[in-house]
């Protein structure tokens, strides 16, 4: 049968530093490896609310500006990227006629829900339960609802659609990890026990539930050590502890080392679509205690290549570390 390159267009948030945006552009880029023909397009980033800006202004933070386009996974790779800088959403006028256009964020799926049909068949990428406390749940679930197919990258997610919305035809495109990147060699326990972790203050991602856990482990072992990266500086209101290693946007290539560098991997999220520090850590030979979130639960085999616990469980995380630097 002779091969027919599709037409397909990726329609984004403003991108960034974020995992979704990562995965995103590694579909896209291997797409057109196999010879389609991928655009993708990104609105521009809303200023801040004036609310926002005050309570910034209060905080001793400043008076914050519009944020241009800043650095973004979609850097430094050979992509067709169309960002609208003065454009908050995405029209027909933004986007190729195409043989496909997916959605990747629950506003961008009501952008998409109105496009002509010529820009091609309607599809939503759905890498996470966007309902968050600052999002507008009703306009969320809405999205759940549309006539489009879905896409996923966990099972809880494809049971979400199931149970609470109805939707049984919904494709399971799991998270992969390139082993040429994220691989390590065989080796022993580090010479002081080390915990690894990813740094984030948005409140799902549980730093707060993990630093409490790291405090409690350091009573067993005194000496721990921590190595932690993130896409933020530290907050003085969730330090990590004074002798923690952190590496603040660290390039991909180092992320490997950070991990190798670990003799377990911790997250103590309430909520993930995937979360691919898991599976990244794992690849390169280091066991993960996590809570029962995203796809830790198709990838952890609890007591067997790591911990699963209950999310907010912080005795059970410092448990779960606790048994893997004791093995």
């Amino acid at each position: 049968m002779r091969f027919r390159p599709l037409r397909i267009t990726f329609v984004l948030p403003p991108p960034g530093l974020s995992g979704g945006i990562r995965v995103i552009a590694t579909h896209a880029e291997e797409l057109s490896r196999r010879g389609h023909r991928v655009v993708l397009v990104s609105a521009a980033k809303r200023p801040p609310a004036l609310r926002s800006r005050v309570r910034a202004l209060l905080s001793g933070h400043g008076w914050p500006r519009a944020d241009g386009l800043g650095p973004s996974h979609l850097d430094d790779r050979v992509l067709d990227h169309r960002h609208l800088a003065d454009r908050y959403r995405v029209t027909d006028a933004d986007v190729p006629d195409a043989d496909v256009v997916i959605a990747t964020w629950w506003e961008t799926a009501e952008w998409v829900a109105r496009l002509s049909p010529s820009k091609g068949a309607k599809a939503y990428f759905i890498q996470h339960y966007e309902a968050f406390d600052y999002m507008p749940k009703r306009r969320v679930d809405a999205t759940w609802r549309l006539p489009m197919h879905k896409i996923t990258i966990s099972r809880w997610l494809v049971d979400l659609a199931r149970h609470r919305f109805g939707d049984y035809d919904v494709s399971l495109v799991v998270n992969g990890v390139d082993l040429q990147q994220f691989r390590a060699p065989p080796r022993g326990k580090q010479r002081v026990p080390t915990v690894g972790l990813m740094y984030s203050t948005i409140p799902w991602k549980g730093i707060d539930t993990s630093l409490r856990a790291l405090e409690r482990v350091r009573r067993r072992f005194p000496h721990l050590a921590v190595r932690a990266f993130g896409a933020e500086p530290i907050d003085p209101k969730l330090p990590l502890p004074d002798d923690a290693v952190y590496v603040e946007r660290p390039p991909q290539a180092r992320l490997a080392d950070i991990y190798a560098s670990c003799d377990v991997w911790l997250c103590g999220s309430r909520s993930e679509g995937f979360g691919l520090p898991t599976l990244e850590a794992m690849a390169c030979r280091c066991p993960v205690v996590s809570t029962r979130v995203g796809g830790a639960m198709d990838i952890v085999r609890s007591g067997e290549n790591g911990y699963l616990v209950p999310v907010d469980d912080v005795p059970a995380l410092a448990d779960g570390l606790v048994a893997v630097l004791s093995l």
